[in-house]
């Protein structure tokens, strides 16, 4: 319990969570919200990648899901930069 509490008085600790806490507000969301929305980010990019490395083995099956998720995702990204 007392290394709980240490860890949460350290400095380094205090300035990562006041640093983390900008790009929340520069995306108007909260802690929650943005965790969402960069877990599914994640997922999209490991479905791309997977599909991408079973391609480059299997030339004739997902031919283009790749270009595909990297588009939508592009998509998605920049709409969110927007507003």
């Amino acid at each position: 319990n007392n290394s709980l509490r240490n860890l949460m008085h350290n400095d380094k600790n205090k300035q990562m969570i006041k640093k983390s806490k900008v790009p929340l507000s520069e995306a108007n969301e909260n802690y929650f919200q943005h965790m969402r929305i960069a877990l599914k980010i994640s997922f999209e990019l490991l479905s791309g990648a997977t599909t991408a490395f079973i391609h480059a083995f299997l030339p004739s099956i997902f031919t283009t899901n790749a270009s595909k998720k990297i588009r939508h995702l592009y998509s998605f990204v920049e709409g969110r930069n927007k507003n």
